[in-house]
């Protein structure tokens, strides 16, 4: 089965979502990620497409124009005190772009009432004909594949997956055992990139390069291919490259069209080694 390509958010975060999808139609991608809600506790007002019908109907043109699909909405965050209702304006709008699954952040460290909470919005999600897709974060309430797997088959919703980011995999042992363990129903999407191999394990160096210092992939140390050869061969791959550097050197085509082409190059490698 041939590979699906999404270009994520976080490659081009610095360009308007009308624009984001006629990148991703321009240089090869199948799909595109979108942000709506802000991934920070800190205050972040809601992105423009969110509450802005104008550039919802920009993003809705931009779409019909170019064919491509909307992949994974950011990003909803689950925290002790999440009135899951406060999330229908954010699945309206989401449905209103045509995506397909919802990227989950779990901020409760109580793993019985995360269940409970990511249960409820996994049901709402489903309703909408979207998949809610926790990933797994080392700074979060939910810091590994092991810890996403059994909240998620705990919560037991036909829409609940695990997303899994090579970065955060990586950074909490890279162990295939904790990826072979997810059942691959509950693979919606996979996220790659590259990292440095010399890191800051502290939270704040942690988040420093997965909001703002991942490399291209092949580029950094990261072994890409178990990640990609213990993973469903028929998923999607969103290609996630948040990189200040590389921001600042490169036009967003350029960024999308070499992450795609590396993107490419990692997977053909593991299908071969």
């Amino acid at each position: 089965m041939k590979r699906r390509y999404s270009l994520s958010f976080l490659t081009v975060a610095d360009l308007q979502p009308p624009e984001a999808i006629r990148v991703a139609a321009r240089t090869g991608y199948h799909e595109v990620g979108l942000r709506l809600l802000p991934a920070a506790a800190s205050g972040e007002a809601p992105y423009p497409i969110f509450n802005d019908r104008r550039v919802l109907a920009q993003a809705q043109q931009a779409i019909e124009e170019t064919g491509i699909g909307i992949a994974d909405v950011e990003i909803v965050r689950l925290k002790p005190e999440t009135e899951i209702a406060e999330f229908l304006p954010f699945l309206e709008c989401a449905a209103a772009l045509g995506a397909s699954k919802v990227l989950v952040a779990g901020d409760d460290t109580d793993h019985s009432r995360l269940t409970q909470t990511f249960a409820a919005f996994a049901e709402l999600a489903g309703r909408y004909g979207m998949t809610a897709d926790l990933e797994f974060m080392p700074w979060t309430g939910v810091r590994d594949a092991v810890e996403a797997n059994a909240i998620v088959q705990a919560a037991d919703q036909p829409a609940g997956g695990v997303l899994a980011d090579a970065l955060h995999w990586d950074r909490t042992g890279g162990r295939k055992e904790d990826l072979l363990a997810i059942p691959h129903s509950l693979i919606h999407y996979i996220q790659i990139c590259d990292g440095p191999l010399g890191y800051d394990p502290s939270d704040s160096g942690l988040i420093r390069i997965a909001r703002g210092g991942r490399l291209m992939p092949g580029d950094g140390g990261i072994d890409l291919a178990t990640f990609l050869r213990v993973l469903p061969k028929d998923v999607p791959i969103s290609v996630e490259i948040a990189s200040l550097e590389l921001n600042r050197r490169m036009t967003a085509d350029e960024r999308a069209a070499t992450a795609l082409r590396k993107a490419k190059e990692v997977v053909a490698r593991s299908e071969t080694e």
